[in-house]
């Protein structure tokens, strides 16, 4: 069986007035993060996870910001392309790990249900996706709630060929 390793990294700037689109739920919050399409930084993070571990290619090399057909788009959309890509590649998800640096909201009572929504979207077992959330202890842009960043990593293996 072949195994593969793949690091996702995103970034999206908060601003008042916008939703906070994150694991594919709206958070209620004074701002949201903001970007071409929901700007959900977490789905986001963990295409670029995916598509790093499969090599090919990166999120917007497949979703370009400067296409008006991905302007607002729901990324969750984006995410069940990717996992097509992915299985046209004979692979499937092992695991996802992801972390989440914001400063406020706290989203522990969030977690299981972006968990929930995305193993949906994955057609995996929620166990097969992990999701954190730290803040930088005030320390930097996160810190100062003028964005948010998220880490994600995901380990794919190759399907034997019956």
């Amino acid at each position: 069986m072949k195994f593969r390793t793949g690091i996702g990294y995103d970034v999206h700037a908060m601003r008042a007035g916008e939703p906070f689109i994150l694991g594919g739920i709206e958070i209620e919050h004074h701002q949201g993060t903001f970007g071409h399409s929901d700007a959900d930084v977490l789905i986001h993070a963990i295409c670029d996870a995916i598509l790093g571990a499969a090599n090919l290619g990166d999120i917007g090399q497949h979703f370009p910001d400067k296409d008006p057909a991905y302007k607002g788009i729901d990324s969750k959309i984006l995410l069940k392309d990717v996992i097509t890509l992915l299985r046209a590649k004979n692979y499937e998800i092992g695991n996802i790990d992801s972390t989440i640096c914001l400063q406020q909201p706290k989203l522990k009572l969030h977690i299981p249900e972006m968990r929930k929504v995305l193993a949906n979207v994955m057609n995996i077992e929620e166990d097969q996706l992990s999701i954190k959330a730290t803040t930088t202890e005030k320390l930097g842009f996160v810190g100062r709630e003028e964005g948010v960043s998220v880490y994600a990593t995901v380990l794919i293996y190759q399907k034997e060929k019956s």
